[in-house]
């Protein structure tokens, strides 16, 4: 019996070394059955050069928000645990060539340990799962995505949640079953493996004409960048290299592309969606706008008109289905938790704290930021304004606080833009007609009053993700500097500052590639471009943009390969 439990602690002993942020177990014996229960808390402690400990910071996700976070931040003082299902970065932008082949998948991703062993802050990777975040006692709780039944909590002091988001079914009947996605680099891999069957089958001497037709019609459900991209790959796949090695069966090859909405690429300038539309309908793409997705089943998609509620069916070999994203349920949970549950998405104050709680932040498509109103405050802004308490304001008083309002309500400088104004004095002259006169809070909030119009939500996108990770990671580096200095704008409901300036997201433009070699290109100063130029600036952007110099050497070579010998169509 001592042998036995000897060897059982000998096994936790090893059990606790070979995980080094685990310093806690509880074991249970039942002598009986010989049983053990082990279950670890991860609550490792690391000091910083003057022996304080540090601050224990927790990622949750290795997508864009979280990645660029790690990426940027370059404060020692912290002992950050990255935990995700996943140990890579994948450059999610051009899934759509993996699934074609067009750039492999191990070119998209890079491994995360690699990214954050060239900064000067202890990082530790966890390959699990967060199932439950504890807010009230700091703690997440994990599984491991090896074995389900490995569990551990790991306590934090500051926790960074950019667990991205699950793609949106609409609860249409179907979709799970029959349907593929493309979301991660593995939706990819899937789709890449689906097209080259549906091929070999449709090859087979035995199958009829229909159902040669049948396996060769390729559905993409939703008209957004990813589902247009997507099909526009597709169909060069097939019109540049399927068709030279399946002769027998080109003519049954038929690509539809369904969206709810009028128009495809909605986000995007009208001139871009009238070129795509009208590209694809030469290039032979199906293009169904105005049908919305009611059910799938495993061989056919009904779909019903929005204009005359007609229903009909189209039948398919394979079904994209790329029409939106929801919220994680751990990320639901949470927000039931801190009281959100009303909310589509987790919400965050301006520098991406978690409305509710204090040391909780999250980035990327997990959350969106609750934009403050100008006319929530606009008692406490002319109270701070109106310093002799005279109950009036003057255009000299006003102008003190002028650029603290625009740092805080980012809306205010959108709307001076689209007025056509230098500056908020400008807005309060317009409305009082005369710059030398007083003006009561009243006539303030009259001048105000429109200025909330201009409230718009971040769209999720990798760009939006991205940037805010650098822009936490900046405020992190800059924590205890900011505490004793702080440089953000007049708190309007309290006293002193805000430690940091809010998060202003900067759009630097956005690409839709439309096959042939075509890209649309809509830059910022609503400059457009479509063509082939556009195209070869899409190849520089998003070499560049590349996480590091292997994976962007692997992108140019796969897309020299493609150009020299074509996309490999085997199928493993």
């Amino acid at each position: 019996m001592s042998r036995r439990l000897n060897n059982v602690y000998e096994r936790l002993l090893r059990r606790f070394r070979e995980r080094p942020y685990s310093s806690g177990f509880l074991a249970v014996c039942a002598l009986s059955g010989g049983g053990v229960v082990a279950y670890s808390v991860a609550t490792r402690e690391t000091y910083d050069d003057v022996g304080a400990p540090k601050k224990k910071v927790v990622v949750l996700g290795t997508g864009w928000a979280g990645t660029s976070f790690l990426r940027n931040l370059k404060n020692p003082s912290y002992d950050v645990q990255v935990i995700s299902p996943r140990n890579y970065f994948a450059f999610t932008p051009l899934l759509p060539s993996v699934t074609v082949g067009t750039v492999e998948a191990r070119s998209v991703v890079e491994p995360i340990r690699n990214i954050v062993k060239k900064n000067n802050v202890n990082v530790n990777f966890c390959e699990a799962e967060c199932y439950k975040i504890d807010a009230q006692n700091k703690k997440v709780h994990c599984r491991s995505t090896k074995n389900a039944n490995e569990e551990f909590i790991v306590d934090y002091d500051y926790l960074v949640v950019a667990m991205g988001a699950r793609v949106n079914t609409f609860n249409t009947p179907g979709v799970e079953d029959h349907c593929l996605y493309l979301k991660e680099v593995e939706d990819a891999q899937k789709i890449r493996r689906k097209v080259i069957d549906c091929f070999e089958k449709a090859s087979l001497p035995n199958v009829s004409d229909e159902e040669r037709r049948r396996m060769l019609q390729f559905v993409v459900v939703g008209g957004g960048p990813t589902g247009v991209e997507f099909a526009a790959e597709l169909h060069d796949f097939v019109s540049e290299d399927l068709v030279k090695l399946y002769p027998t069966v080109k003519d049954f090859v038929k690509i539809s592309l369904l969206e709810a909405t009028n128009h495809i690429l909605n986000m995007f300038d009208k001139r871009i969606t009238t070129f795509a539309e009208e590209k694809f309908h030469r290039d032979g793409i199906d293009l169904k706008t105005g049908s919305m997705v009611v059910k799938v089943s495993d061989k056919e998609i009904s779909t019903k008109e929005i204009k005359t509620g007609v229903v009909s069916t189209i039948p398919y070999g394979m079904a994209v289905w790329s029409t939106g994203i929801a919220t994680r349920p751990v990320v639901v949970d949470f927000m039931k938790e801190i009281g959100q549950a009303n909310r589509r998405v987790l919400a965050t104050d301006e520098w991406l704290r978690v409305e509710g709680t204090n040391n909780i932040y999250a980035l990327g498509d997990c959350a969106t930021i609750n934009q403050r109103r100008v006319m929530e405050d606009i008692s406490s802004i002319f109270e701070k304004a109106d310093k002799n308490r005279s109950g009036t304001m003057t255009i000299k008083e006003f102008q003190e606080v002028v650029d603290d309002i625009c740092d805080r309500y980012p809306q205010v400088q959108l709307y001076l833009k689209n007025k056509n104004m230098s500056s908020l004095v400008d807005l309060l002259k317009e409305s009082k007609g005369d710059a030398t006169k007083e003006v009561n809070v009243d006539e303030f909030k009259s001048a105000l009053s429109q200025v909330d119009s201009q409230v718009k939500n971040f769209p999720a996108t990798a760009q939006v993700a991205a940037q805010e990770g650098a822009y936490l990671a900046d405020c992190f580096n800059r924590m205890d500097k900011c505490e004793k200095r702080p440089e953000g704008p007049i708190r309007f409901r309290e006293s002193g500052r805000h430690r940091f300036r809010p998060f202003r997201y900067k759009h630097l433009g956005q690409f839709a590639p439309l096959g042939g070699e075509q890209t649309a290109a809509q830059l910022p100063g609503d400059w457009v471009s479509i063509g082939h130029s556009s195209q070869w600036l899409w190849y520089s952007v998003y070499a560049s943009k590349q996480v590091s110099w292997r994976t962007r050497s692997l992108v140019v070579s796969d897309w020299m390969r493609c150009f020299i010998f074509g996309r490999d169509s085997s199928q493993i």
